[in-house]
């Protein structure tokens, strides 16, 4: 069995920090999303594994490289626009022969991992094998039909007007039989070509599609409020952990990891929280369910629930809270005088000012 991992997409929703970065390696409790999706596919026993990259590929092999480190070996696959999910099965045809494969999205992510759902699927090896939530708007998710005895008997690719609230997870589980409806697929109103659409195809073709009802917890991080929530939930399982320099000026309280060559000094840490290599922290508070990533500086500040990329500095500011701080940012005081707020925004920034 083999994996296909899309890490392609320009993900507008965590611009602008995806102006910069593949959103794909934006990082969650001090490690990028995308490396929990491959660590979770290593662990069900899977080691060929096909990338789709676009225009974030040069970031993306840089950070995965040959894959070795995960103990996977990765082959990359170009895909020149994100035509969708089925397009990203089409251009790597070739690359998954006639196996069975695991088409894993590289943005999402599943506490509990996938060695269950893989053997399930060698074991019963249905055409398509699907894993569902239920979530509270289905508009914004591929969406299952069911009937009465939970067969899956359609599928709609955000619907205005749903038929069920169980969305597709951002994990699928093929065996060759899909190339067949891939290529008969036409673009959807979107102009893509829908995965939704090839599983259907299977469906009214008389293959067997079988669902799974996942009781565990699933993201797809694509915007900063799952984000914040999932570095809430991983730093959950922290063990504390301090190789850093923790002068005796300074109070940690819970469950607190501060990497080799962290430096804190007269300050407050209450887990859980990451501090990652070189950083700073001075003079300040860092509350529950915040990562610093390494080289970042917090000086005479308050942080909590929030996540900084590396070398982001935080110098004189209170408070800070349900923030996703990009890479080299730098967030000082305004003056008192004249009050007036002075800003430098990227494109698609946002911002909230309490006046």
């Amino acid at each position: 069995m083999k994996a296909l991992v899309l890490a392609g997409g320009s993900g507008t929703r965590l611009r602008p920090i995806t102006h910069t970065s593949a959103k794909q390696l934006v990082p969650v409790a001090n490690k990028p999303v995308l490396f929990y999706g491959l660590e979770a596919i290593a662990a069900a026993g899977i080691r060929e594994v096909g990338m789709i990259v676009g225009d974030t590929h040069e970031e993306i092999e840089g950070a995965v490289g040959d894959g070795s480190a995960f103990g996977l070996e990765v082959t990359y696959l170009r895909q020149d626009a994100p035509l969708g999910l089925a397009h990203a099965v089409l251009i790597a045809r070739e690359y998954l022969g006639d196996d069975d494969f695991v088409m894993y999205l590289g943005d999402n992510f599943i506490v509990g991992g996938i060695e269950p759902l893989v053997r399930r699927f060698h074991d019963e090896r249905p055409a398509a094998q699907i894993m569902l939530t239920r979530v509270a708007d289905p508009r914004q998710f591929g969406v299952a039909e069911l009937d009465t005895s939970g067969q899956v008997v359609g599928l709609e690719e955000k619907p205005a007007a749903p038929k069920s609230d169980f969305a597709l997870v951002g994990v699928y589980m093929f065996t060759p039989a899909v190339h067949e409806g891939v290529a008969a697929l036409k673009p959807s109103w979107r102009g893509e070509l829908e995965i939704t659409d090839a599983i259907q195809w299977l469906i009214d073709e008389g293959h067997r599609v079988s669902s799974t009802i996942i009781s565990g917890y699933w993201k797809d991080t694509g915007n900063v409020t799952d984000m914040l929530e999932v570095n809430r939930l991983l730093l959950e399982d922290l063990d504390q952990r301090l190789d850093g320099a923790v002068d005796d000026a300074s109070e940690i309280i819970g469950r607190v990891v501060v990497e080799d060559g962290a430096d804190i000094a007269r300050s407050r840490i209450v887990g859980p929280v990451i501090i990652g290599r070189g950083a700073v922290v001075r003079d300040s508070y860092v509350g529950p369910f915040t990562s610093v990533a390494e080289d970042c500086q917090v000086v005479d500040s308050e942080i909590e629930y929030s996540i900084l990329l590396r070398r982001a500095s935080i110098h004189g500011v209170r408070r800070i809270e349900a923030s996703l701080i990009g890479r080299d940012v730098e967030v000082t005081p305004a003056p008192n005088t004249p009050r007036a707020h002075r800003l430098v925004l990227g494109d698609h920034s946002k911002v909230q000012i309490s006046s």
